[in-house]
């Protein structure tokens, strides 16, 4: 039923959400993140849990240079083999205990990352179904799915691996201080010299490496939007032969993605060596002064400092600097994850344009009285598209709209079905605004038909059933019987259980068409919109179509758009739109015969001679018009219409049905 502005996907829409995005390169990194607890929350009990595990998994292997130290210093030197094996039992066993913590808390922190991740996904899309047509009509849909995939997903690195590294880096960087400091205060105060510089090297890339993930999510949402819109359009790609300009296209939208990540790449290769330098300096500087302050004690100046001291020493600043570049790496994951934040918050912060007030109740069953009063709306600010418009549609009345491309007819439907809110005026069911009723009450009233019919992947009874899900297969195969689908639909290899596959790609046109019918009709709504309906199909089809809705139409309000004059013949009253206001309104006989813009429609459409006017006669107004046959003279420009184009032997097939239709031979 989604039926959009003018920019659906278009550029105007990519720029905007361009936009959008540029706007929050302001927020705070941390208020971005800190905005998940929501979702933390419900498992912090877990992440305690997990956290307490990779404390002392994170202790247990600060034990392993010191088992080293004493090992030298009390067994080694003193050829204790017993001691010895002792050290090395004991040492097996702290990892061990070590890996039995480290799976245990593994498990734990992914199993909350991925609940965390499935409600994040399932809120997204919850929201999404929620906002209305505006905002599809401004961001593309490679772009929506880019924030529910690819940036929720960076969310899930740092709930599932992020958290985890940084308590175990924090504990192990506090552990190796207060090690070092037990062991040997001087040469612990020595080995501290590198941090302030590992600061200024972190403040000097952090905005540099922001910028840089900003460009790789926004460049990855290009290549998802690009992706989804070529995978999309691929029948017309090839129909017009545009394989390889969309293959240039993607290239260089690709080309944007590579040197996003490229930029990206290059920053984190000069950072992290550099990290890299500045603990082998570290660790140079503990060789040179430990081993110094080793031979002072060796000559007997006491200086604390033994063989054993030393090797844990270097054992230990490797451990302190291996946490600080592990920090570093997790900071580059909490840049990307803000960024990623900031992109789905922004999505679950969109207020929903038309949604349900507060206090609004329930539409009652309507009758379907329809009135449009001094309406006036448009998509874009200052370019009114339907301008005081004012049309009423009494119950059981067929409404047609007609008018050239761009008069405000699809806007009518979409206002009624409340898609969009006008800016002025108001809108009216049996006297009620829809602004003061819930959607769903009021939608659920509506069955829609459009031009572009769309089928979800799933059997043909999941689509008829799709607007009523209670429906009975009785239900379904009444439906299909009345709109003519029934008979081809028994012919698909596995009937109404036939796949459609995606978009409905195993049907023709007609097909998918007639099953949109069937699957309005199912939902028994009071009021029904046919929005180019019968533009798809072909002629003989048009004829079952225009059959079965004479009863379709009994006792409902029906708004037909149609370029296809010959469809609205039978309507009670049709309104010729142009430039967003009515300029006439009357059945089809009175306004072909005041010569006006419909005259000059219809003379354009079905004859290259003008349309003679009809014989005088009662006024048909308000009298609901027989569906044209093709044996009667009113019809004869109708019938050659459908039939032009069409082959001998087509035409003489078509001819033989009609005459078939004519005797109720099937």
């Amino acid at each position: 039923m989604m039926m959009g502005g003018p920019h659906g996907g278009g550029g105007g829409g990519w720029r905007r959400g361009m936009d959008q995005e540029e706007l929050n390169l302001s927020w705070k990194d941390l208020r971005s993140v800190l905005r998940l607890w929501v979702y933390v929350q419900p498992y912090r009990w877990q992440i305690v849990a997990s956290a307490a595990l990779i404390s002392v998994v994170s202790l247990t292997r600060l034990a392993g240079p010191y088992l080293t130290a004493v090992a030298i210093d009390q067994h080694i030197a003193r050829r204790d083999l017993a001691g010895l094996n002792v050290i090395a039992l004991l040492y097996l066993g702290i990892y061990l205990v070590a890996w039995a913590g480290g799976y245990a808390q593994t498990y734990i922190m992914s199993w909350v990352g991925q609940r965390i991740i499935y409600t994040l996904r399932k809120d997204l899309f919850a929201h999404l179904q929620r906002l209305g047509l505006n905002y599809y009509d401004r961001l593309q849909a490679g772009r929506i799915m880019s924030r529910v995939t690819n940036d929720v997903e960076s969310l899930n690195q740092l709930v599932s691996s992020g958290i985890v590294s940084f308590i175990n880096d924090f504990v192990t960087i506090f552990g190796v201080i207060a090690a070092m400091l037990v062991l040997n205060r001087q040469l612990a105060v020595a080995s501290f010299f590198t941090i302030p510089m590992l600061a200024a090297l972190t403040v000097f890339f952090q905005g540099r490496m922001r910028g840089a993930y900003h460009q790789v999510r926004r460049r990855i949402a290009d290549v998802n939007a690009n992706l989804q819109e070529s995978i999309s359009g691929m029948r017309v790609t090839q129909a017009f032969t545009r394989e390889d300009v969309n293959v240039q296209r993607f290239d260089s939208t690709n080309q944007g993605n590579l040197q996003a990540n490229l930029q990206a790449a290059a920053l984190h290769s000069l950072f992290f060596p550099m990290v890299e330098l500045i603990g082998a300096t570290a660790t140079s500087a503990v060789v040179w002064y430990g081993g110094t302050l080793f031979a002072r004690n060796i000559q007997g100046i006491p200086t604390g400092m033994t063989a054993g001291v030393l090797v844990a020493f270097i054992g230990y600043v490797g451990r302190f600097f291996m946490p600080i570049r592990n920090l570093s790496q997790l900071y580059n994951m909490f840049l990307s994850a803000s960024v990623s934040t900031e992109r789905i918050f922004e999505m679950l912060d969109e207020v929903p344009e038309i949604a349900t007030a507060a206090g609004a109740r329930a539409l009652p069953a309507i009758h379907g009285r329809v009135r449009f009063e001094g309406v006036t709306f448009s998509y874009v600010e200052n370019q009114p598209v339907l301008r005081d418009l004012d049309l009423e549609a009494l119950p059981g009345e067929v409404i047609a709209l007609v008018g050239p491309t761009g008069a405000g007819k699809t806007t009518v439907i979409n206002l009624l079905a409340r898609f969009y809110e006008p800016q002025q005026g108001r809108v009216t069911v049996d006297g009620v605004d829809i602004r003061d009723v819930t959607l769903e009450s009021l939608r659920s009233q509506l069955g829609i038909v459009l031009q572009d019919t769309f089928l979800f992947s799933g059997t043909v009874r999941e689509n008829l059933r799709y607007g009523r899900l209670s429906a009975t297969d009785a239900e379904i195969y009444e439906a299909a019987a009345a709109v003519g689908a029934h008979e081809y639909i028994l012919r698909l290899p596995d009937g109404y259980d036939t796949h459609v596959q995606e978009r409905g790609g195993r049907l023709s046109v007609g097909q998918r068409q007639l099953i949109a019918f069937a699957r309005a009709l199912i939902t028994d709504p009071r009021i029904l919109i046919l929005d180019e309906a019968t533009s798809s199909v072909d002629a003989y089809t048009e004829v079952l179509i225009q059959r079965a809705m004479e009863r379709l139409l009994q006792g409902r309000t029906a708004f037909i758009i149609a370029h296809r004059l010959s469809t609205i013949r039978r309507a009670t009253r049709i309104y010729v739109l142009d430039q967003g206001r009515v300029v006439e309104s009357g059945t089809h006989e009175g306004l072909v015969a005041q010569g006006g813009l419909y005259r000059e429609l219809y003379e354009k459409q079905f004859t290259q001679a003008p349309v003679p006017a009809p014989e005088p006669g009662p006024d048909p107004a308000g009298q609901p018009q027989e569906f044209p046959a093709p044996d009667r003279p009113s019809s004869r420009e109708h019938a050659r219409a459908m039939l032009a184009g069409l082959s001998p032997q087509q035409r003489e097939e078509v001819r033989r049905r009609w005459r078939q239709a004519a005797e109720g031979k099937p």
